[in-house]
């Protein structure tokens, strides 16, 4: 019954699921059209939540640092695309967010439940897991598994 809330992310050396979605603009948004970047997930319970809008500010705030790296970031959630167009708007992300219709994408990556789980993964340019944790691990520690 609680097997969702003690699971473990997918392990760095896994093939990462493919997927597509729709971000908050409603661009179609294609996993497998990102190879030759690294790609940063981040699967955030809410908008506008003290510890989700610091998270993401995070990244924001770091940006200079994603783009040297030759990363994108997406956030993801299955809020509704007109909340997440209010929320990145209000906190100038640079990035999109990904709306995760009935927690699809969250299940591929283990990340649903409930609620989602805060997750942040990266993706490398070959299309593999290279890091995968739960909570809000610093963007820096989350930078240095970009290859």
């Amino acid at each position: 019954m609680f097997a969702w809330l003690f699971s473990e992310p997918l392990k760095p050396g896994t093939p990462a699921p493919p997927f597509i979605c729709r971000d908050e603009k409603g661009n179609v948004f294609i996993l497998n059209q990102q190879r030759g970047k690294n790609v940063v997930l981040v699967f955030y319970p809410s908008d506008n939540t003290p510890v989700c809008t610091k998270q993401l500010c995070e990244f924001r705030d770091k940006w200079e640092q994603v783009l040297a790296r030759n990363a994108v970031v997406y956030g993801v959630n299955p809020g509704l695309a007109e909340k997440h167009a209010g929320f990145r708007e209000k906190h100038q992300f640079p990035f999109p967010l990904l709306v995760d219709d009935s927690q699809r994408v969250a299940k591929l990556y283990k990340a649903s439940g409930l609620i989602v789980k805060r997750t942040v993964y990266v993706i490398d340019p070959q299309g593999t897991i290279a890091y995968g944790k739960r909570g809000k691990p610093p963007v820096e520690e989350v930078l240095a598994a970009v290859r």
